[in-house]
């Protein structure tokens, strides 16, 4: 028999859980993720997932477009083939079940967050009127933040060539990047935390 003052094993492991933090509850915070997209679908799946009500990033450049009798400015997907979304982990078949969505990047075959400030430095950056393009990925170069201009803030890594000085904004977890021509006097080197 058992003492009233002694829990019970089910009691026992009721509290652990109340004590620790489940692994429920860190799916339950939604984070940005990358959606990979099938070939020419990055916008239909940014309608469909927003319809989902769900928060998407579509990061689009213009580009001019030539046909036989015309030319037009077009808007294409800055990263071809990947679309951004912020959700709880928990609701990922909600958005592996939208037409066009492949599936979702990661390490292992878990979808891997990406971080807040990536997200955000290329947000800022698609606000802004600089002209932007997509650029590899760069592993190397410095890393400027800039202090002046429409990017005050951002952190990205330098790059110049010829006599321009560009920046690159870079989504490590898929390995694409964005350029923007920035001023050499609107930057400066900030170290590795």
């Amino acid at each position: 028999m058992m003492s009233p003052s002694t829990p019970s094993d089910l009691e026992r492991s009721d509290l652990a859980r109340e004590e620790t933090p489940s692994v429920s509850d860190a799916r339950c915070v939604p984070h940005w993720y990358v959606v990979r997209t099938r070939s020419r679908h990055e916008q239909v799946v940014r309608d469909q997932l927003i319809g989902r009500e769900v928060e998407t990033f579509l990061p689009l450049v213009e580009r001019w477009s030539r046909w036989k009798d015309r030319r037009k400015k077009v808007a294409f997907p800055l990263f071809p083939g990947y679309c951004f979304a912020r959700f709880p982990l928990v609701e990922r078949l909600r958005v592996l079940n939208t037409v066009g969505v492949a599936d979702l990047v990661g390490m292992c075959g878990r979808p891997e967050p990406v971080p807040d400030t990536e997200i955000e430095a290329i947000q800022l950056l698609a606000k802004t009127r600089l002209q932007y393009d997509p650029h590899p990925f760069l592993s190397e170069g410095m890393e400027v933040e800039v202090v002046r201009g429409p990017l005050a803030g951002v952190r990205g890594k330098l790059l110049r060539k010829d006599r321009m000085t560009r920046l690159v904004l870079a989504v490590t977890l898929i390995r694409q990047a964005a350029i923007v021509e920035v001023h050499p006097a609107d930057v400066v080197h900030v170290g590795h935390p």
